[in-house]
């Protein structure tokens, strides 16, 4: 018989203030800017100031996370801890090719470089856990997050762990937000304000975060939800989306009728949204249906913070207006799923029930 995988802490430092609050309560919109940065929590309380001062920003995010999901948890060490990166350490990296330029690649110094790698988040957490067990980071695009979120459910399922650290990091670097804005990936100065849910603009507006989540194989009182599912799908038309989810559903023996919300990644791209607007107007017309991109921005491991958002919600049993893309309501919410989406690749299906 294999195991279950219940979401029993969760923690996340994002461009609102996620930490030390209400759910939301006190998020809001940025309608004037590009590109979002994180809310910082007093680092201090976690790390100290002489380790601090030579973290990435990524790790010192990702190391209050998981404090605050284990704390959450009530556990003290995990078996594993599994994490998902689009970009790892870019602020190091950059750091470390700007010297190469400046020094004309001599007397370099390695710090930053080592410290550029995407693995420093997962190494620099198990180094303050002590945690000798599996280490694992999956650097997958948009897909990153739940590349990691499969791993640690096999791993429960089949008996490898009892509980499991995982989560999803990025952060902003300056140069590569200047590529990425000649790019066109980011939102044009001249295309503010925009609105998420009505793309009239190529481009979204880009965020930065860290979401942690304690998994275990047991159902404890910190018990948030458990994870039913989780599928990734490379590339898909739009008209096979709502098929592949249907399908998708019924391997879990639901259907659309049975889901209490939706959680979209609508970011405001006016070339890929209509992948979620088909669904929105037809599928899920009758759904509850929520979006998280305008609060988080958007990155390769948004879909964290949207995991995040609906371990609350099957929590709270509230949902903020702030979140709804639609006015339908239901009187409990407990089964909900999350599709993401990246350009009409990497799409990803996720689970979760009360």
């Amino acid at each position: 018989m294999s195991k279950k995988t219940y979401i029993n802490g969760v923690g996340c430092i994002s461009t609102q203030k996620t930490f030390d609050t209400v759910f939301l309560e006190e998020a809001v919109v940025n309608h004037n800017e590009n590109v979002l940065a994180i809310v910082p929590p007093a680092y201090k309380e976690y790390i100290s100031p002489a380790a601090s001062r030579r973290m990435a920003k990524g790790v010192k995010n990702g190391i209050v996370a998981s404090a605050l999901a284990m704390k959450d948890a009530n556990v003290e060490n995990v078996d594993a801890i599994i994490t998902g990166t689009g970009l790892g350490c870019i602020e190091d990296s950059e750091k470390f090719l700007k010297s190469i330029l400046d020094n004309n690649e001599e007397f370099l110094t390695p710090t930053s470089f080592i410290q550029s790698t995407h693995n420093t988040v997962g190494a620099q957490i198990a180094l303050l856990q002590q945690c000798k067990g599996y280490n694992f980071t999956y650097v997958n695009g948009a897909v990153s997050f739940e590349s990691a979120l499969l791993d640690a459910k096999m791993q429960i399922e089949e008996n490898e762990a009892n509980s499991i650290l995982v989560g999803g990091v990025d952060e902003n670097g300056d140069y590569t937000t200047s590529l990425f804005k000649l790019a066109g990936r980011i939102k044009k100065e001249n295309d503010l304000p925009s609105n998420v849910l009505n793309a009239n603009s190529t481009g979204v507006v880009y965020g930065e975060g860290a979401s942690f989540f304690v998994l275990e194989n047991e159902k404890k009182d910190s018990t948030y939800a458990e994870i039913l599912d989780v599928e990734i799908k490379n590339s898909l038309e739009e008209n096979e989306v709502e098929e592949a989810l249907i399908l998708f559903l019924k391997s879990n023996h639901l259907e659309i009728t049975d889901l209490d919300a939706v959680v979209l990644g609508f970011d405001g791209n006016s070339d890929s949204d209509s992948y979620y607007r088909n669904l929105s107007e037809n599928a899920f017309v009758k759904t509850p249906q929520l979006y998280y991109k305008h609060l988080s921005g958007a990155y390769d491991t948004a879909s964290a913070f949207a995991l995040w958002m609906a371990s609350k919600i099957l929590k709270t049993q509230e949902i903020p207006e702030i979140i709804k893309v639609n006015s339908v309501v239901k009187p409990t919410y407990n089964t909900i799923l999350l599709y993401n989406q990246l350009n009409g690749k990497n799409h990803s299906f996720t689970l979760l029930s009360k």
